[in-house]
């Protein structure tokens, strides 16, 4: 570039501190903005692979990752009475996947991401565009906290519920497309049930429940739920989400009582709708989508994250291949990611029904498919082709 360019990037999650990263290696003056008070905590634990673990290598960000995620052991599901039903031991996916795999809480990745690039760009928390206007070969940025800035390239990184996708696209409201569930996901300390690397979780039509231990004495309990059964509920509010939880899940037997009393003590609820953005464009003019903002594959598909890190690091690379032309890079960008992501989509659309499947008959099904998935060889036939994502990741001129 033959000038130091300027690029604001929204979303301080996953996605957008890795863009912040990449594109500061390719030259870029970058400003991270997040309307947060600060990075948020909390989540759920993600399975983490494919392209976007070796994104996170080519970060540095290998070693740490290993250190600071799990290699769980097993899934297990349960009956009312705790007694086994079904169970997939770690090896069988391990051996699909060939041994590049971590799981990992959500908050802690985007926190190593942000470190790896918060020295080398300028973070602003607690702000948010609130307009854009087109300005020649920029665009022109309002922000909630006061004043207007121009940026050659604006990035919407900031998730499902993108605030730069509303604002650049304004015929967007229809790309997000719930796939019939809600998640929530509570950390507590001292629950009183502990199965180290182990899921355990029990199921009844429509909803389901999960726990796993962590290392410092807290345990994540994650919930899955068909979305019919909050209808008419409040969910803006800890209060109501708690109230909500409490009232599905106090006849699943099992743990119920400990579940119960985890939530009533939690701090503080995950929440949110289980969908997918189907954008026809990631990009106009100066302005491009990353991640959920542009192709969420639904917390519930296991490589979110994943091709969050990859896009970032594709639109950066592709930027400096392209000598900074935002139109020219963000078209190859979408045509080298949107083919996989359409195939991951359509996978993932069948996965809330093998979370919480919502008749017996479902139930039984899905209990069946997961002891035969305990065979190594059954294991690569059926779980192969859904992990494996055929995607190459290029090498591109970034420092």
């Amino acid at each position: 570039m033959s000038r130091s360019r300027r690029a604001l990037i929204s979303g301080a999650g996953i996605a957008g501190p890795a863009a912040a990263y990449w594109l500061s290696q390719a030259g870029w003056r970058v400003t991270l903005v997040d309307n947060a008070p600060a990075l948020r905590s909390g989540g759920y634990m993600i399975d983490f692979w494919g392209p976007g673990l070796e994104v996170a290598e080519r970060m540095g960000l290998g070693a740490q990752l290993r250190a600071r995620g799990y290699r769980f052991g097993e899934l297990r599901f349960v009956g009312r009475d705790g007694r086994q039903l079904a169970r997939l031991r770690g090896e069988s996916v391990a051996g699909a996947l060939g041994e590049r795999y971590v799981s990992i809480l959500r908050a802690d990745l985007s926190a190593m991401l942000f470190a790896r690039a918060a020295d080398r760009v300028e973070t602003r928390f607690d702000d948010e565009a609130t307009a854009l206007w087109d300005a020649g070969e920029q665009a022109e940025v309002s922000f909630r906290r006061g004043g207007r800035e121009r940026f050659d390239l604006v990035v919407g990184a900031d998730g499902l519920h993108s605030n730069i996708r509303r604002l650049a696209f304004p015929e967007s409201r229809g790309w997000l497309r719930p796939l019939g569930y809600l998640a929530a996901a509570i950390t507590v300390e001292d629950y009183p049930h502990v199965d180290p690397l182990a899921y355990v979780s029990r199921t009844v039509p429509g909803r389901q429940v999960a726990r796993y231990a962590l290392r410092d004495g807290r345990t994540t309990l994650f919930f899955i739920f068909a979305a019919e059964l909050a209808k008419g509920r409040r969910l803006d509010d800890l209060a109501g989400q708690k109230a909500l939880l409490t009232d599905l899940y106090r006849d699943v037997g099992w743990e119920a009582r400990e579940v119960l009393a985890a939530i009533d003590r939690a701090q503080e609820v995950y929440m949110d709708a289980v969908g997918q953005v189907f954008a026809p464009a990631w990009s106009r003019g100066p302005y491009v989508l990353v991640g959920d903002a542009a192709y969420c594959l639904s917390l519930l598909a296991g490589e979110g994250a994943s091709f969050a890190l990859a896009g970032a690091y594709v639109l950066a690379g592709e930027l400096a291949r392209a000598g900074g032309r935002v139109r020219e890079a963000a078209a190859a960008y979408e045509a080298m990611l949107r083919p996989v992501v359409t195939r991951k989509q359509r996978s993932a659309r069948r996965l809330g029904g093998w979370f919480a499947p919502r008749t017996r008959p479902g139930l039984v099904l899905r209990n069946q498919l997961t002891r035969l998935m305990s065979a190594p060889a059954l294991s690569r036939l059926i779980a192969g082709p859904m992990l494996d994502d055929g995607f190459a990741l290029p090498d591109y001129p970034l420092a």
